[in-house]
This record gives C-alpha cells, sequence and structure tokens, in this order.
C-alpha cells in the first residue's frame, strides 16, 4: 500500500467535512418575496415553541437550531453547503491558516476505541519529548482520557502558545506509565510536504491541501530544488481536498503563460469571474505529470484542469471527486460561521467541475461508483484541440489506479503495520540506519503477529506478499526510528504509481511539443484567413 494508506478515509472525511459539519444555505428570493419569508419563519417559530412546550425532555435550543434546523435545512440545497458551530469554525480557520497551537501529533482510536498517537510531527514539541507511534493517551493534565472521544483529547492538548501540558501515556513493553511535560507550541500544517528529487532531474512535490501558505510553500520548495535542474516534474495532488480558491489558482498560474485563465465561476446572483495566472512564466518549459485520484477535490480539480486545458501537463492517476461548488465562508455572531455556495467552477475550456448531485443521497453522492461515467453533452477543448469531458471531476489523460489483493486490503483495513511496529520496538533497538531492512527474524515475528489476532491467511499468500510486507514495515518503521519525514519520503519512493508517473513523463514531453506546433500552426491559419 502507498504512504497514503491512512490519509485515504481522512481526505473523504475533509471533502465531506462541510456536509457532516452541518449546513450552508444559498440566497434565493422566493417568488412570494418578503411575504413567503415571513410565514416562513413564523411556521418554524411556531413549530419550534410546540416542541419546546412540548417534548418529553428539557430541549437545548443549541443543538435544536444548529444541530437540528439550520443543518437539516441545508442539507436540502447541496452537499457542500455548511454551519460551523464555535468549534467547528476554529478548527476551519486553523486549516485555512496553516497553523495552530498545541504539543504536534496526529492521534486516533486504536481497535479498542482508546486514543493513540498515530505519529508526532517532525520537529514539534512532542516529537522533540520522544513520544512515539502507538502510544496510548491515558492523562493529559491530570485528566483522565478513558471515555473521550478522540476529538476531546485532541482539544486537551490544543493551548496558546508557551504553556504547560502534562501527558501521560502507555506505551508497548514499558511496564509503567510514561510522563511527559511538555510546552505547548505554535504547529505549523505544512501543506507541501514533500519536494526532492526522485533521481537527477525528475522531481517530485506533493501538495496535501491549500491553505493560506500553499503557494509561498510551492515557491520556496521549486526554489530549494533549483528550478533550473529539474527536467521533469511529478506533482502529486492525490487525496489533496482542497482549499482556499486563491491558492489554487496561485499555483496553477506558477505553471502557466502570464494571464492564461485558471478557472471562473458563475451562479445565479454572481456573474462570471475568470481568474488568470498572474505568475505565470514562459522561461520554463520542462514536462509535468499531474498526479490525482478518486479523493482529489475542488481547489486540486481546478489546478489539475487548468493545466490540463492549457496542455501544460499530463493528468495521471484516476477521475477526480467531482467538487465544483463555490463556498463562500461568512463569519456570523457568536464564533459560528456559514459557507454558502455562491456559485461553479469552470475549468479554462469552459467544463462544469461539478459532479451530479440531484439524485440519489448524499451517501450516494460522497461513495460514489460511477467513476468512469462522461457526461458526452459537455465536451470541450483543450488548447491544441484534444477532447475533454466536464460535469464529473477531471478525467485523467491516463488512468492508473493501483491494484490490491484480498490480503493486502485486509493487513490495511486492520492497520497491521501500525498495531506491530510499538510490539516490535517493546524488544528491539530504535536506533535503525537508513539502509536497515526488516529481517527473516521480524517477518517471523510478524507472522506470529499475524496468527494470533486471527488474520486469515495462507502460507502461500504470505510468501508472495512478502515484499510488498517489508516496504510497509520499514514504512511504519521509519517513523519511529527517524521522523514522520522520512517515512513519508521512503514511502513516495517506494510508490508503484509514483514509478510509474515518471515512466509517462515522455508523454506528457510529447504533448507539450505536439501543443506548441498545432498552436502554431492554428494561429498561422488564423493569420492567412
Amino acid at each position: 500500500m502507498t504512504r497514503r494508506y491512512r490519509s485515504v478515509f481522512l481526505s473523504l472525511l475533509l471533502i465531506a467535512a462541510c456536509a457532516l459539519l452541518g449546513g450552508l444555505v444559498t440566497p434565493a428570493q422566493s417568488a412570494g418575496g418578503e411575504d413567503d419569508l415571513t410565514t416562513g419563519l413564523k411556521s418554524f417559530t411556531s413549530i419550534y415553541r410546540l416542541v419546546e412546550e412540548n417534548y418529553a425532555d428539557k430541549v437545548n435550543p443549541d443543538k435544536a437550531i444548529y444541530k437540528g434546523a439550520v443543518p437539516g435545512m441545508l442539507r436540502t440545497l447541496d452537499p457542500h453547503s455548511s454551519f460551523f458551530d464555535p468549534r467547528d469554525f476554529q478548527l476551519l480557520r486553523e486549516d485555512q491558516r496553516g497553523a495552530y497551537y498545541g504539543v504536534g501529533m496526529q492521534v486516533g482510536p486504536n481497535r479498542e476505541g482508546k486514543t493513540t498517537v498515530i505519529a508526532p510531527f517532525t520537529g514539534s514539541p512532542a516529537y522533540k519529548a520522544g513520544i512515539r507511534p502507538g502510544d496510548i493517551i491515558l492523562e493529559v493534565n491530570d485528566k483522565r482520557c478513558d471515555g473521550l472521544t478522540t476529538t476531546e483529547v485532541a482539544d486537551l492538548l490544543k493551548g496558546p502558545k508557551g504553556t504547560q501540558v502534562q501527558i501521560k501515556v502507555a506505551r508497548e513493553g514499558a511496564e509503567k506509565p510514561l510522563v511527559f511535560n511538555i510546552t505547548r507550541g505554535e504547529i505549523p500544517r505544512f501543506s507541501v510536504q514533500n519536494a526532492f528529487f526522485l533521481k537527477p532531474g525528475i522531481a517530485y512535490i506533493d501538495i496535501e491541501s491549500f491553505n493560506e501558505n500553499t503557494s509561498q510553500e510551492l515557491e520556496k520548495a521549486i526554489k530549494g530544488l533549483g528550478e533550473q535542474n529539474i527536467k521533469g516534474l511529478i506533482l502529486d495532488l492525490r487525496e489533496n481536498p482542497g482549499g482556499l480558491l486563491n491558492e489554487g489558482v496561485a499555483v496553477a498560474g506558477r505553471f502557466l503563460k502570464p494571464r492564461q485563465t485558471v478557472v471562473s465561476h458563475r451562479g445565479r446572483s454572481s456573474p462570471e469571474k475568470p481568474y488568470v495566472a498572474n505568475n505565470g512564466t514562459n522561461k520554463w518549459d520542462y514536462p509535468i505529470v499531474v498526479m490525482v485520484n478518486r479523493y482529489s477535490a475542488s481547489a486540486a480539480e481546478i489546478v489539475a484542469g487548468a493545466l490540463q486545458d492549457h496542455d501544460r501537463a499530463w493528468v495521471f492517476g484516476d477521475q477526480t471527486f467531482g467538487k465544483g461548488l463555490v463556498q463562500t465562508v461568512f463569519p456570523l455572531a457568536e464564533n459560528t460561521g456559514l459557507a454558502l455556495t455562491t456559485a461553479k467552477y469552470y475549468t479554462p475550456s469552459g467544463r462544469l467541475i461539478q459532479r451530479d448531485y440531484s439524485s440519489g443521497s448524499f451517501y450516494e453522492y460522497y461513495f460514489h461508483k460511477d467513476s468512469d461515467a462522461k457526461n458526452l453533452n459537455d465536451a470541450k477543448m483543450t488548447d491544441s484541440g484534444r477532447a475533454v469531458y466536464g460535469g464529473n471531476g477531471i478525467t485523467p489523460d491516463e488512468k492508473y489506479v493501483p491494484k490490491y489483493n484480498r490480503f493486502q486490503l485486509d493487513l490495511a483495513r486492520r492497520r497491521a503495520f501500525f498495531e506491530f511496529v510499538p510490539k516490535y520496538f517493546a524488544s528491539h533497538d530504535t536506533h535503525l540506519t537508513k539502509t536497515w531492512e526488516p529481517d527473516l527474524a521480524m517477518m517471523n515475528e510478524f507472522h506470529a503477529y499475524l496468527l494470533k489476532n486471527n488474520v486469515q491467511f495462507t502460507e502461500a499468500e504470505f510468501a508472495e506478499n512478502n515484499d510488498w510486507m517489508k516496504t510497509q514495515l520499514k514504512r511504519e518503521a521509519f517513523i519511529t526510528a527517524f521522523s514522520l519525514d522520512e517515512s513519508l519520503r521512503f514511502a513516495v519512493e517506494s510508490d508503484p504509481m509514483v514509478q510509474k508517473a515518471v515512466e509517462a513523463l515522455p508523454k506528457a514531453k510529447a504533448l507539450l511539443d505536439t501543443a506548441k506546433k498545432q498552436i502554431v500552426q492554428r494561429d498561422t491559419r488564423i493569420g492567412r484567413d
């Protein structure tokens, strides 16, 4: 499984966050105008009064309105309009700013429902203190975490910069709980997670989301690589749920020519507005392969669609999610907010990004199966005349979906590697070299662990998947032995889809060359006419 096997489900949740956290509304004038609005409000007030006076238990107004009435109304509009209560609105702003104050680690529930450290972020206070993946959080500032949700525990870990927090954890192999006294700090959420050369001249850059700092992070990454050294670029947008529109425009514009259109949007009450490449350049024209999958959404689709429409990149992977609704965020009273769908996104060629949601449930919308469907009524042309289709996300130029067998999927579903490695390090040295590989003894221990946990497999399956399992164990072990960053880099370098993307670079180069010739020929014909 790739480095992203943990984040696939998280990405879908991020894409779905607006719908799951609440709903937003699109402003619409009813046929009857103010009279209809007044009548509707009176009806709601009457119904709420009946509930408040006659319900069996005392009604919580905040819960009834913010968690019930408002989201219920907004779910009748679209899957992405959302209402944010104070906590959700704060989390939204943290995501947009790309930073928060805390100890800096990803946590999640284990199979027993206990809050467990997934990984400390490289260089964070938690990382420096020595917290490891697999540590179970027992107490935060003497408050027991039994019965608390992962979200509640995460809230306890956050706090003002410079304040102290005491964390008590249970660790595999330790006789007593370990206590860490950590000073909270600013935790940056870098959206550009990886930027390095896969091999001489072939650069890899991973953008995981689009926050307020993404275009700056990209520029810094390219500068660090030395753009003059780049002969081909793999731009990884897999599992990227999107984010801020202006940052998506800036990222796409970075690789386009000055004033080329990146995206436009229009809606019932919003006139068409194009966004162009203000930071475009004619200096660099190295081939680009953009990696996408079904969890690439929103701003990630804007970038992929713009580079595809202008024949600037070869899009490689799976059909993207198809989230092309524009949400404008309105801050409201009492630290709440409204993310209102006001328009729809269109690529430079004019194709609609948004997938149809008019039929079926929101569940069917988020877990759609029609990833290969094309809207033949929304056929457009790229700059060089290639046919592209809208209304269902971005269709890749070359489809590639990693295939996993039953045994591999079962181990990933059980989080077998994550669960096993802390047990392994309970009795083995964590000081590894970068050339370390799982040996026969470790594989035998993993085999015994799978049997003990009732994982069903044949010996032939275990043997056939030996190399794959070693890769996953090494990736997981690198988090504890080195850092999350080192683990991610190894995962990228060993990712079969990344290797296939590198092999597709000649197609991206041929696309660039062909597009240039066809555009010159077209302009010449127009000049004669």
